[in-house]
């Protein structure tokens, strides 16, 4: 008899791994014949990701170098290797920048902290990169300091200026007070009436470059307090010195002055300025030509942005200045948030206001990630000096060239195109047959449970378990959202560029670069979602701390109220939560009409999910993983507890068979284990960074938590002698209704279904709480 009970129990056990085993090697294949699929439907790249080398990026067809790296793969150096000059060391130069030495000035200095030096790496007339001699910086001095010489600047410009440059030329280190005495400085040195050497002037360009390196929150901040318009004045002195070059041209990586002398010419003349793409995003490397005498724009693939400016008269010269990026140019109107680089173009002509220009005409080439996002409109807009901001009057939008963007206005100043973009949001399909059947067999058990625990109420002679019926209600809720509520119904709106029709008669400002399509239905259901998994794991919670009370503390009575308790606990403490998280993100949100996002996922209703350096500070975080968490470590401290001390604790005192007593334990594990929410710990064996390991606990985590209701069905309904007396009856009609020649193979089925649980024998008193056949089922579970 020990051996047949051994035996059975090693077939147990073996069936078991064989179906976990088979399981986990047909999620293997479908994942690999997935793979195969789309490896053989996948379209063939036009060009392979490798083609573009030392960090190039492909874009429109050619590489997109860094600066360091030029050629049609970028794999020819554009850079001056490590040198020395005198005791300074300078690392990896790119060509048309200055480089900072290794050696900085002593922390008992006024400048602690700064390179002392500076080195220029260029192209030679020959066009060989050749390094320049090293500027040395005074430790001693600093921008706030040199903002004091300004009425200097007459008699000792170039020293000034040099200082300048070397006090700017770590970018990353400056600071909005930095930036706001430089820009006071600089300014001055481009001020006619300072009378500063040309030299003076073109190292004040380098200066303004670097300083356009800086990050764009020390420029706001620095903006912000600009009570003496240091960057109104830098621009506009910035103009007037563009036309005093002749024909020549300043070029850095971030700033290009170009001069057109026409003296000489007869009645109107329409010049044309023309920046071509380069290498690499660096204007050093750009190309730029300047035709005089031509009758309209004409721009091709290879140009980023074409000015023409048409004149009612001759006049003797004009300039135009290229900005990389609007740093110096801080809207009050217009926000931008992407990170894709504005260029600005300045135009000026030596002519009094009423009779300088008849006409500017203009394309831009939107330089942005088509893969993410589409062209919603743009905005043809100039800078208003007196205002300070963007301003779009005597403007308006031009039919240009396909792929760029026209504008023609009947004035000169600082041009730009405001563009506002709509993110092209990824939408996942619809769930899969996994998810659907799992959610459906889950929604089905859940519903059979809660009623059957209010049907049978009488019958048992128990009181409803509340704690149950709240667990499957708050989980049937939740299953029911997630099915028909999840997906995204703006994912019907996708559109392309191409299906964007842009209204050329109507050039209203923009306020912000990006646009969100609301749907605040969405983020109702993403409230209900986060509210009712929140409570699934909450009555859970509660579920594990009221069955360890009932069992490790020696069966002593609940407190008085306790329904009413845990009812606050289950459900308000969710809502509080929710409550809480949703009025602190539209608090902080202001105005913002995108404060959903805040909140919830664009590509389905769920919580947003933040980027990596605002993880800490998400709402995700500390509204519902941490919660969650915290619940998920308490049950299964728990769940451990009563399993060691309760389900599988020996008893000598143990009338039924081996087998029995150890297909009972299994059973009574796993109806824990499911309502403790224990198998929610397979989330966390997702994040393993090797794609297949990770698709296989996807599929085995979905489908042990899709079909968690029905295995609470099974475990806890399905098992009650009364479900069985039930459905032994609708069985019996059933059979009965179809003939008496099926009457016999349902009889006997009753049978043995009777004699299996008669042969059950009675557990121990304390084990016996778990069988929820007993009397005191719904007050244990």
């Amino acid at each position: 008899m020990a051996r047949c009970r051994h035996c059975d129990l090693r077939v147990l056990v073996a069936v078991a791994c064989g179906l976990l085993t088979a399981i986990i090697l047909g999620l293997g294949i479908w994942r690999t014949v997935i793979r195969i699929q789309r490896v053989t439907v996948a379209p063939p790249l036009s060009t392979p990701t490798v083609f573009c080398r030392n960090g190039g990026t492909w874009e429109n067809g050619r590489c997109v170098c860094t600066e360091e790296w030029k050629g049609l793969r970028c794999t020819i150096a554009n850079f001056c290797e490590n040198s020395t000059y005198m005791n300074f060391t300078f690392a990896r130069i790119p060509v048309g920048r200055y480089g900072t030495s290794l050696e900085t000035c002593d922390k008992n200095t006024l400048n602690a902290g700064s390179p002392i030096a500076i080195r220029l790496c260029n192209v030679s007339i020959y066009g060989e990169i050749e390094l320049q001699n090293a500027t040395i910086g005074n430790c001693n001095e600093n921008l706030e300091t040199l903002e004091n010489q300004i009425v200097n600047i007459t008699v000792d410009s170039k020293a000034i200026s040099a200082e300048a440059q070397v006090l700017t030329s770590d970018a990353s280190k400056l600071t909005a007070e930095n930036i706001t005495s430089a820009t006071k400085v600089v300014g001055q040195i481009f001020n006619a009436s300072r009378k500063a050497e040309p030299e003076a002037k073109k190292v004040a360009v380098t200066t303004v470059s670097q300083l356009l390196d800086a990050s764009e929150d020390a420029f706001q901040r620095a903006a912000a307090t600009d009570n003496d318009n240091a960057f109104t004045t830098l621009i506009e002195q910035m103009e007037n010195y563009s036309l005093t070059l002749g024909n020549e041209s300043v070029m850095e990586p971030n700033i290009a002055i170009q001069s057109v002398n026409l003296e000489g010419s007869e009645g109107s003349t329409k010049i044309r300025y023309s920046v071509f793409r380069g290498s690499s995003e660096s204007l050093v490397s750009c190309s730029t030509s300047v035709d005089t005498n031509v009758d309209r724009l004409d721009p091709d693939g290879q140009t980023q942005l074409q000015i023409l400016l048409s004149t009612k008269k001759s006049t003797k010269a004009c300039g135009f200045v290229l900005y990389q990026n609007n740093k110096l140019f801080q809207s009050k109107t217009f926000t931008a948030k992407s990170n894709f680089s504005q260029k600005i173009i300045s135009s000026k002509v030596n002519e009094n206001e009423q009779d300088q220009i008849l006409s500017v005409e203009m394309v831009f080439s939107p330089k942005y990630n088509k893969k993410e996002y589409q062209l919603h409109a743009y905005a043809c807009v100039y800078w208003n000096f007196l205002t300070k901001d963007w301003d779009t009057y005597g403007c308006y939008k031009d039919t240009g060239t396909d792929g760029f963007l026209g504008c023609h206005c009947n004035h000169t100043t600082n041009f730009a195109v405001l563009m506002t973009f709509k993110k092209d949001y990824k939408y996942p399909e619809s769930l899969d047959i996994l998810s659907n059947i799992g959610c459906a067999l889950s929604i089905t058990g859940l519903a059979l449970t809660i009623i059957f625990q209010i049907v049978t109420r009488k019958v048992r002679k128990t009181s409803v378990t509340w704690v149950m019926v709240s667990l499957c209600t708050s989980m049937l809720i939740f299953n029911l959202i997630f099915v028909f509520g999840i997906e995204n119904s703006n994912k019907n709106l996708s559109t392309r560029d191409s299906d964007i029709d842009i209204d050329f008669g109507d050039n209203q400002m923009l306020t912000e670069d990006t646009i969100e399509t609301p749907n605040p239905s969405c983020t109702v259901i993403a409230a209900f979602l986060h509210y009712f998994l929140l409570a699934t794991f909450t009555w859970s919670g509660l579920s594990a701390s009221q069955l360890y009370f009932l069992l490790i503390r020696a069966m002593k009575p609940l407190p008085p109220h306790f329904i009413i308790f845990i009812s606050l606990i289950g459900w308000g403490t969710p809502a509080i939560v929710v409550a809480i998280t949703v009025g602190i993100i539209y608090s902080q949100s202001g105005n913002k009409s995108h404060w959903e996002l805040d909140y919830r996922q664009e590509e389905i209703c769920w919580l947003a999910i933040p980027n990596n350096n605002d993880f800490i500070k998400s709402p995700f975080l500390w509204s519902f993983l941490i919660p969650t968490i915290i619940i998920l470590i308490s049950n299964v401290v728990i769940f451990i507890v009563i399993t060691i001390k309760v389900l599988w604790k020996n008893n000598q005192n143990l009338t039924s068979t081996k087998k029995v007593s150890s297909l009972k334990k299994i059973l009574s594990t796993l109806s824990i284990a499911v309502v403790f929410g224990v198998t929610w710990i397979l989330a966390y064996l997702m994040l393993i960074n090797d794609d297949d390991i990770r698709i296989v606990f996807s599929y085995i985590f979905c489908l042990f938590n899709t079909t968690q209701g029905l295995q609470i069905f099974i475990l806890y309904t399905v098992r009650t002698k009364i479900f069985q007396s039930e459905a032994s009856k609708v069985w019996k009609s059933l059979s009965s209704s179809v003939g008496r020649v099926k009457s016999l193979p349902s009889l006997r089925f009753r049978v043995r279904m009777y004699n299996m649980v008669r042969s059950l024998p009675a557990l121990h008193e304390s084990f016996r709480l778990l069988e929820p056949s007993q009397v005191i089922e719904e007050t244990t579970l």
